[in-house]
């Protein structure tokens, strides 16, 4: 049966000079008309946990006071069957050969994500993506990414692809959601181990997931899909 899926993506470390060493590209998609039961469940965990419905889940939050509402929130996702994660890792931005493709950095970041969501489409489903604010002058390259991926599927009528749009990330729950995973790629792909409680969400994804995060998962791996980019 056909089934209209809701994409949201998320980023961290893109920026070519933030000294940064690793960027992560990750989206968390579900079916259309769960998405609003799946919010809703969402927030309700967070007022378990004494937080504000509108607490933003974001990695650069999880702390001693908060880990254990984090590892719920991971629990929850491999818990539900109808969440999906996929990111796309560049371990290091130093190896980027733009130069030789004629490229610049912003350029390749649109190139990340058309790689990250075209495997995510599959023929006689339709899309909606949604796409984190990047800057305010991003949305004339994301209509040329939802371009792309229309003609990489034969799309003419925008029919499987419905939408690609930017949204702020506080606005989608699910937004918020891919933040904490790319985060934690982010900080895996970076050596970084400053943090217990950052480690630990770590650990609990690493157990559930059954991967490491450090290489690339099976191509069609379903649940918590990997690619980490090498340079050839």
């Amino acid at each position: 049966m056909n089934r209209t899926y809701n994409i949201y993506c998320d980023e961290s470390c893109h920026l070519e000079h933030d000294c940064q060493k690793a960027m992560v590209l990750g989206g968390i998609w579900c079916s259309y008309d769960n998405r609003k039961r799946i919010a809703r469940q969402l927030r309700a965990l967070k007022i378990e946990y004494r937080l504000s419905p509108k607490f933003e889940v974001k990695w650069n939050k999880v702390s001693p006071s908060r880990v254990d509402f984090y590892l719920a929130l991971v629990d929850f996702f491999f818990n539900n069957p109808d969440l999906h994660f996929r990111a796309f890792v560049i371990p290091d931005k130093s190896e980027l050969p733009h130069e030789a493709f004629s490229q610049t950095h912003d350029e390749f970041y649109y190139k990340c994500y058309f790689r990250l969501l075209k495997t995510l489409l599959e023929p006689g489903n339709s899309y909606n993506i949604y796409l984190d604010i990047k800057d305010t002058q991003g949305e004339s390259k994301v209509q040329k990414l939802h371009e792309y991926l229309c003609n990489s599927r034969y799309d003419f009528d925008r029919e499987m692809i419905r939408c690609v749009q930017q949204v702020r990330s506080h606005e989608l729950e699910l937004i918020a959601l891919a933040d904490l995973f790319i985060g934690a790629l982010s900080y895996v792909h970076r050596g970084l181990r400053d943090s217990e409680a950052k480690m630990e969400v770590i650990e609990r994804i690493r157990r559930l997931s059954g991967y490491q995060l450090m290489r690339s998962t099976l191509y069609r791996e379903n649940k918590f899909n990997l690619f980490v980019w090498h340079q050839a």
